[in-house]
């Protein structure tokens, strides 16, 4: 961790942005619909979509790192931003994958997404711990509040 505190990855972070954002759009219901109507507008409509993911990606990188340093960090914002992205997506990977195979509420769907989602938490506390040198609880109020960001902007799925 002490080596990734002075690095940035940012083309990590823009080729998992991109691949999440890709397999979430194909995995939609209306995709093949619009696929088989229209494929040139399906794919202007997945380039719109990998660029919204994108763009939100970003934003969240900067508002965690903008909360930790609110709270007294000291970390730098390319490494905290690109690894935060990385750390982000590399977690949600799995559920984006089981997600486009089976329906969104299915229960193993639901075990896959909170379990990733948990997980991830628990690493992105841990990674604005170390970049920031903060105490474990500033670093948790940080992740919390750009995770239930990224909990409205990706709207998972009701728990049943």
């Amino acid at each position: 961790m002490d080596e990734a505190r002075d690095r940035s990855a940012w083309s990590a972070a823009i080729v998992l942005s991109l691949i999440s954002g890709g397999i979430g759009v194909v995995s939609m219901d209306a995709f093949p619909g619009q696929w088989a109507a229209d494929r040139t507008e399906a794919l202007q409509l997945v380039g719109l979509a990998e660029a919204g993911v994108l763009t939100a990606s970003l934003a969240l990188g900067v508002v965690t790192h903008a909360i930790a340093r609110t709270l007294g960090g000291s970390g730098r914002f390319a490494p905290t931003a690109s690894l935060f992205i990385v750390l982000f997506w590399v977690t949600d990977l799995p559920r984006l994958a089981i997600a486009a195979w089976l329906p969104t509420g299915a229960t193993f769907v639901q075990a896959a997404t909170w379990t990733t989602w948990g997980f991830g938490y628990v690493l992105a506390v841990l990674l604005i711990r170390g970049q920031h040198h903060l105490p474990t609880w500033k670093s948790a109020l940080s992740v919390s509040v750009q995770m239930l960001a990224a909990l409205a902007l990706l709207r998972l799925a009701p728990i049943h």
